[in-house]
């Protein structure tokens, strides 16, 4: 099974009128978003299932890099890839997929850390905004950022 996590792009800071939950992608967030699919077009990113958190800026994430990637299926929001959410949740979803499944999270850090260690069961660095990881197997196969012109080989 493949697994792609994605951190959401960069968002606008919460205010009191506009508490996190809203925040939703910067111009330069949506540029990163779109970067960031282009990127993964050409390293083997075909997901048969796109969940994402809840949150504003993680579904615009999701969209921007589907629409890039030209996959036509549902994205699903999962609200445990919520902050502060349970990340074991996450991992119980994905072991409910099929060995050929390969699914796309889209979320926030330090969530998305927390289940990739639990996926490789060993540490897993944080991802920057706006990069991607895909584990493959119990192992990271790459890691890759919005500007970088190569994945990094794990």
């Amino acid at each position: 099974m493949d697994v792609f996590l994605i951190r959401h792009a960069a968002a606008i800071d919460e205010t009191l009128e506009l508490r996190d939950p809203m925040r939703h992608l910067t111009a330069d967030g949506r540029r990163q978003a779109t970067s960031l699919g282009d990127r993964l077009r050409w390293h083997d990113c075909n997901p048969t299932h796109v969940w994402t958190s809840p949150l504003v800026r993680a579904v615009q994430t999701a969209e921007l890099v589907m629409s890039i990637l030209k996959v036509d299926i549902t994205i699903d929001v999962l609200p445990a890839l919520s902050p502060g959410e349970s990340e074991r949740a996450v991992t119980a979803a994905i072991s409910k997929l099929s060995a050929d499944a390969a699914v796309m999270l889209v979320g926030h850090e330090p969530g998305l850390s927390a289940i990739g260690t639990l996926l490789i069961d060993d540490y897993f660095p944080g991802l920057a905004k706006a990069e991607a990881a895909r584990i493959v197997d119990r192992a990271v196969r790459w890691r890759c950022a919005w500007n970088a012109d190569h994945p990094v080989r794990q």
